[in-house]
């Protein structure tokens, strides 16, 4: 595998590449993942593998009930990896800020929604929501450093740990090495979030979620302010991965 020169990997980067932006959103991730395993229903509802495993064992076991419940968070993921796709280029000439930044704000409000949503409500108004902003998530934030990278789950974060350190290893390459770390470090970040909410759910139960507006916040008004101080070329430029 091909690995570009990392000399200066923050250099003439939009914010939504930035490292800090992916170390954020990871954080944001592992917390999403503990919170709905620890509280909404002992579920992971970043990625759908489990949800296709569960809707083939609920087939093959004849219940069908189940099996139609399945297809509807893997069609809000498919939703959010469609509406992330086909609506960027639109944000960008109606509304003069990019879909990134947007859906960052879209992302604070559904985590408000569900953290103030009260306790006896259905799990699955949960499930629906989460699998539709982290498919959403994944799809937007593509890259850092010149690293494709994953937001919402770690299996390719410990994949790509394990093949950069083989290259590392062969090839004498510290530009290898930096990748594994840069891995590394989204792995750390996750299980950071994950940890936090273990806590906090303990305590705060559905508002724990609450805490995710901190990064969410944060990033929200750091690309917005990129978006209303970059020139209209920068402001066109896509972020590499898309």
């Amino acid at each position: 595998m091909k690995i570009k020169p990392l000399e200066n990997p923050e250099k003439d980067v939009l914010e939504c590449e930035k490292w800090w932006t992916f170390v954020l959103l990871m954080f944001v991730g592992g917390y999403f993942g503990a919170f709905t395993y620890s509280i909404r229903g002992g579920v992971f509802c970043n990625a759908q593998t489990a949800n296709f495993v569960l809707s083939a064992v609920a087939l093959g076991n004849g219940r069908w009930g189940d099996f139609l419940y399945y297809l509807i968070p893997m069609t809000a993921y498919f939703l959010g990896a469609f509406i992330s796709e086909s609506v960027p280029t639109y944000i960008k000439s109606h509304l003069h800020i990019r879909w990134d930044t947007l859906f960052l704000l879209i992302e604070i409000v559904v985590v408000v929604f569900l953290a103030l949503l009260p306790e006896r409500a259905p799990f699955r108004i949960t499930h629906i929501l989460i699998n539709l902003v982290a498919s959403m998530q994944y799809n937007t934030f593509r890259q850092t450093q010149h690293i494709p990278m994953a937001t919402t789950f770690c299996t390719n974060h410990l994949r790509q740990v394990g093949v950069a350190a083989s290259q590392a290893l062969r090839h004498r390459d510290r530009r290898c090495l930096r990748r594994m770390l840069a891995h590394c470090q989204m792995l750390l970040a996750f299980v950071a979030g994950g940890t936090a909410a273990a806590v906090l759910c303990r305590y705060l139960q559905g508002r724990a979620l609450l805490l995710t507006l901190l990064p969410l916040g944060y990033l929200f008004a750091d690309l917005l302010r990129e978006d209303i101080h970059s020139g209209r070329e920068r402001l066109a430029r896509k972020p590499e991965g898309h």
